[in-house]
């Protein structure tokens, strides 16, 4: 089964048991898909899909701060709950260790050696870890090897 499959699964899944957020999470990453696929004239592949679920999963965490400033225990509670319900179609996150190991290997492969080379591994590192790699952190432990 393909993960749009299971998105449009889910989604009949989510209407009859009247999960509203589960049902709002895969309407929207559907409809970030099909906008995708649109605006670009592609049929996305599972990679694809779930560079779109990972994108989702980002903006609500970048949201997450500016909710818990504003003291909106109501939406924060929803975020999070959102984000939980992105999380089960992403891959099993890697650890920082696993993230690590990775990016130096990348490193060896492009012969990087100063920050300069950072956009070449990055590039390679997020390939390399669609979706199971938070951008920000892959970022954090290139630029601590390359210093």
């Amino acid at each position: 089964m393909t993960l749009k499959e299971r998105l449009a699964e889910d989604l009949k899944s989510a209407m009859k048991d009247k999960d509203v957020v589960r049902k709002n999470v895969v309407q929207l990453v559907r409809a970030g898909v099909l906008q995708f696929e649109k605006d670009n004239k592609v049929t996305l592949d599972d990679s694809g899909v779930l560079e779109v679920i990972a994108k989702q999963l980002k903006q609500r965490k970048d949201s997450l701060p500016d909710y818990e400033k504003s003291g909106r225990d109501d939406l924060i509670a929803t975020l999070k709950a959102e984000m939980d319900v992105l999380m089960e179609y992403l891959p099993k996150q890697l650890s920082k260790e696993e993230l690590e190991a990775i990016v130096k290997e990348i490193i060896a492969e492009l012969g990087a050696s100063s920050i300069k080379d950072m956009g070449k591994v990055m590039a390679e590192a997020k390939a390399k870890t669609v979706g199971r790699a938070d951008g920000r952190m892959i970022n954090e432990i290139a630029k601590g090897l390359l210093a």
